[in-house]
């Protein structure tokens, strides 16, 4: 009786688990926490150390170029898989146009525009171009894999306005519409402590933390002007590295305000405690003379052995869309 007993609570453990993971993902990221499933936990930790160490001096190579032989207009952000490369990107079809002073709220038109997410293999060969985005809302941002789905969220092209969140499973690229939200989030990550989702607003000046359905748990105002984080990823225990960038003025003798200098860096940040842990400006530049960090980012570390791998120019812009990487090597602080 004992062991018929002990048979069916396994069996009802094993079915609530598929059931639960069938809901949204929530439970694949909760059970990684829980039974501390050994790979996405300990890349996202050896991630998190060893960025602790890279400063401005550290030395970093370009390792490989890879070049896209597609159209891939403005590229936000990059997700890598067992089996894909996701890049997402918005075709600009009408460009937005500032009004002289504020209208409904808003700074200036909605423009139009296609969301799309580009599916790969490592080879970067197309496979699928996932259309995603209503109405005004085309403008897909930095995106995040948490291990089975990859994060999504689709902005309209200006501040203060509205966002849909998508999730995406990595293997069979099913789309499901996962909630709408107020104002615009360029960015995505999926915390796998807590299970929750964290976006990041337009020029990444708000963050806000939700449930898979959408509920808002949080928001906190960013209180780090270093850069505008572009992309982002998980990190171990509630942590974030965020890429990005900031357009700062030349002085009159280099062209002046109009002539922007880009500061491109990396900042890791604590989403318990809303604080921003190391950052560090990145100045390596692409053929087209874009900063690295501007678009799309991530980061993964072997022991003390960093791989950055980025997308930083646009389609049509020169030499076009590569997916460059750069390695470093650091000394963990003793």
């Amino acid at each position: 009786m004992k062991t018929l007993r002990t048979r069916n609570v396994a069996k009802a453990v094993i079915a609530a688990a598929i059931a639960a993971t069938a809901i949204g993902g929530t439970a694949v990221a909760q059970a990684s926490q829980v039974t501390g499933n050994g790979d996405h936990h300990t890349a996202d930790t050896a991630v998190t150390d060893a960025f602790t160490a890279v400063d401005r001096n550290t030395a970093w190579q370009l390792t490989s170029r890879l070049k896209l032989d597609f159209p891939t207009f403005h590229t936000e952000g990059i997700a890598f898989t067992e089996d894909h490369i996701f890049l997402s990107s918005v075709e600009i079809i009408e460009p937005t146009v500032k009004f002289p002073s504020p209208q409904g709220g808003y700074d200036r038109t909605a423009g139009k525009g296609k969301g799309h997410l580009f599916v790969m293999d490592k080879a970067g060969k197309l496979q699928k171009d996932i259309v995603l985005g209503e109405g005004d809302m085309y403008h897909p941002g930095g995106i995040d894999f948490d291990g089975t789905n990859v994060w999504v969220p689709v902005a309209q092209y200006r501040p203060n306005s509205s966002s849909i969140v998508y999730r995406v499973d990595a293997k069979s690229l099913d789309v499901q519409k996962q909630f709408e939200v107020k104002d615009h989030f360029g960015g995505i990550v999926m915390d796998k402590q807590t299970g929750h989702l964290i976006g990041n607003t337009w020029g990444s000046r708000r963050f806000a933390e939700w449930t898979l359905k959408g509920k808002e748990l949080s928001t906190w105002q960013n209180p780090d002007h270093f850069i505008d984080y572009q992309d982002c990823q998980y990190a171990a225990n509630s942590k974030m590295l965020c890429a990005g960038v900031a357009a700062l003025p030349q002085t009159p003798a280099a062209g002046g305000p109009s002539a922007k200098y880009n500061l491109g860096g990396v900042a890791l940040i604590d989403s318990r405690t809303h604080t921003t842990l190391h950052s560090v400006p990145l100045q390596q530049w692409t053929a087209n003379g874009g900063v690295a960090t501007r678009n799309p980012f991530k980061m993964t570390a072997d022991g003390n052995h960093l791989t950055m791998r980025v997308a930083p120019d646009n389609g049509g812009e020169g030499t076009d869309t590569e997916i460059l990487t750069y390695e470093a090597t650091v000394t963990p602080a003793r």
